[in-house]
Parts: structure tokens; C-alpha cells; sequence
């Protein structure tokens, strides 16, 4: 069976964006494969955290994961900081990986660009080969990741390839998963970027928002001064988002959702898409009280983590042994 590997950094709350593009593809997903789902915990520190928040933000996004349908009976679901293979093979990749390579990484360069390099860490720099580190690890087949994460995937391909052609077939190449709708959810009071709980509240759907602060989301999100409903990113980014979203929620395609509203004006869009995805979420809500407090989840955990320990250990061993680290 091939296998999966993808995880969700703690760095704040899982946002709708989070769930479309990710998780909701890993609930399909786990009925095909051998999945490890990952919170990348180590992912967050790249900039500076509260400790006390972050602790919370594992569990809260482990407890997401569940609630969203991902069923540890047929997946693997774990804390990246508890396997320290992830870390170690980190090193052993940076070793191999070329400056130039991270220099073209586009989210440092924005992040760069937006803030200046005195205030960024080296972790943020390297940060996508720990990214390749977790997905060799693990020889994972398919990464399903969304459209920003894509240039990490194949960085991680070719620092695979390079390895191999180094020191023999080590590593599977892996490749990326997008999904053709919802793959990047976009703001909804800045349709032209990716909606994210840094940039805007009022433009960012959480998965633990009141039904009521869903709605009202919904409904103030920007739209343009034209009244008919079609799907024209380019043209009409905020309606065409709205459509996407609406698509992916109801398992239906972008021309269906057209054809749906093609008599509708923006108000009742909005509204039938506010209720779909209230209904949609309510019982994610409702399965998370259930279990984020539990000794379910911590068991769930510590069998994912003892899961991917096994299957970390052995392929960090090997990778030193072709590297020439130990005595032995």
C-alpha cells in the first residue's frame, strides 16, 4: 500500500482554508493508503511562540483531525517534536541541500521582503528542508499539501533524487497532491490572498467560529458591483472564492454551483452558502468537545507516535549508515 505523510503547523487556529485544502483531502485519502498525519509542531518555532499557547494548539489541532473525520483506526496520527528522527535527518538533508535552492523559496522571500531578514531565524530559511525531512522520513508516496506549498514538494524531490544518485536508492520520491477545487481558500475581505487567521479576523472563517460569527463572515465577504453569479478568478476573485467554497462543501463541481445560482443574486448566494457550511461544521464542533480532553486523544497520539517512531528509526539508521555517521 502506498503511504502518505502531511501534518498542519500550530501556529493558530485551523481556519476553513485549513480544512478545504488540507484535511478535508485526508479524510479521502486515509481509505487508500497507509496515512501519518503530523501537528509539525517544530514547524511553529520558527517564530517565536508562547509556550503555553502552543502546547494547547497540538492538541487542539489533533483533536481537529479527528473531528474532521480522519479515523485513527486507519490512519496514524502523531507530534512531530515527539519523533526526533525528524530532526536529525533535518541536519543530514541540509548537508545536501544547496543555498541556492532555499534562496528561490518564494515564502521566505515574501517574508523577507514584508519584514526584513534582521528579524527572520535561520529555522524560517531552512524551514522546507525540515519539510523534506518529515516527508523521506517516512518513503511517503503522495504529500497532499495546497497550491503555496507545492515549490516545497519538489524541493523535497530533488534533494531526494540527489541523495540517491549519491548514495544509492534511499529515499521514495514523493509526489504532490492538489486538489482541483479549494486547493487555496482565499480571504474574504481580501479575495487576492490566501486567507490566513495572521492576515484579517473578519476575512477568516475558524472551524471553531460560532454558527452566528460564520454567518455574518459569510455574508460581509466582498464580492464586486456586478450581480450575476460565474466562476472568473481573475475578473471576480471574491465571488469565484465564495463559488469554490460552496463547491468543495457540498461535493459538487464549480458549474453545478453556477447553474444552482445562475437566477440568484449575491444575498441569497451568500445566504444558502453560509447554511451549508454551518451545517457543515456544527458537528466538527461537536465531535471536538467530545474529544479534545479525553484520554482517547492522548491514546490515539501516543499509538501514532510509537507508529512513526518505528518507521522513523529504521530509515534514519539507514540514511547514517550510507552517510558514514557512527562506529558501527
Amino acid at each position: 500500500m502506498k503511504r502518505i505523510f502531511s501534518g498542519v503547523k500550530p501556529s493558530g487556529d485551523l481556519t476553513l482554508g485549513n480544512y478545504i485544502g488540507a484535511i478535508s483531502n485526508f479524510t479521502k485519502l486515509q481509505h487508500d493508503y497507509d496515512c501519518l498525519f503530523c501537528v509539525v509542531d517544530l514547524h511553529a518555532i520558527t517564530v517565536p511562540q508562547d509556550r503555553q499557547e502552543l502546547k494547547k494548539r497540538v492538541k487542539d489541532i489533533a483533536a481537529l483531525y479527528i473531528a474532521c473525520g480522519i479515523d485513527p483506526n486507519k490512519t496514524h496520527i502523531f507530534v512531530q517534536s515527539e519523533v526526533p528522527s525528524h530532526t536529525q535527518l533535518a541536519w543530514i538533508l541540509e548537508c545536501h541541500t544547496y543555498i541556492g535552492e532555499l534562496n528561490r523559496m518564494t515564502q521566505f522571500k515574501d517574508k523577507a521582503q514584508k519584514l526584513g531578514t534582521d528579524g527572520l531565524s535561520s529555522g524560517l530559511y531552512t524551514y522546507p528542508v525540515l519539510m523534506a525531512a518529515d516527508i523521506l522520513l517516512y518513503d511517503a508516496d503522495l504529500v497532499p499539501v495546497g497550491e503555496d506549498q507545492k515549490q516545497h514538494v519538489e524541493i523535497t524531490r530533488d534533494i531526494a533524487i540527489r541523495f540517491n544518485n549519491r548514495y544509492g536508492e534511499t529515499f521514495v520520491v514523493p509526489e504532490h497532491f492538489i486538489p482541483k477545487v479549494g486547493a487555496r481558500i482565499m480571504d474574504l475581505q481580501e479575495p487576492t490572498k490566501k486567507m490566513s487567521k495572521s492576515e484579517n479576523d473578519k476575512g477568516c472563517i475558524l472551524l471553531l467560529d460560532e454558527p452566528s460569527i460564520i454567518r455574518k463572515k459569510i455574508m460581509s465577504a466582498v464580492t464586486d458591483s456586478e450581480t450575476q453569479i460565474y466562476y472568473d478568478p481573475q475578473k471576480k476573485p471574491g465571488i469565484s472564492n465564495l463559488i469554490s467554497i460552496y463547491a468543495i462543501i457540498t461535493n459538487k463541481t464549480i458549474d453545478e454551483v453556477v447553474e444552482e445560482f445562475k437566477d440568484a443574486n449575491y444575498g441569497t448566494f451568500k445566504k444558502a452558502l453560509a447554511d451549508k457550511l454551518i451545517e457543515r461544521i456544527l458537528p466538527i464542533q461537536e465531535r471536538f468537545k467530545d474529544i479534545r480532553n479525553s484520554k482517547e486523544l492522548d491514546d490515539i497520539l501516543d499509538a501514532g507516535r510509537d507508529y512513526a517512531m518505528h518507521l522513523a528509526t529504521r530509515k534514519i539508521n539507514k540514511v547514517m549508515k550510507k552517510v558514514g555517521l557512527g562506529r558501527h
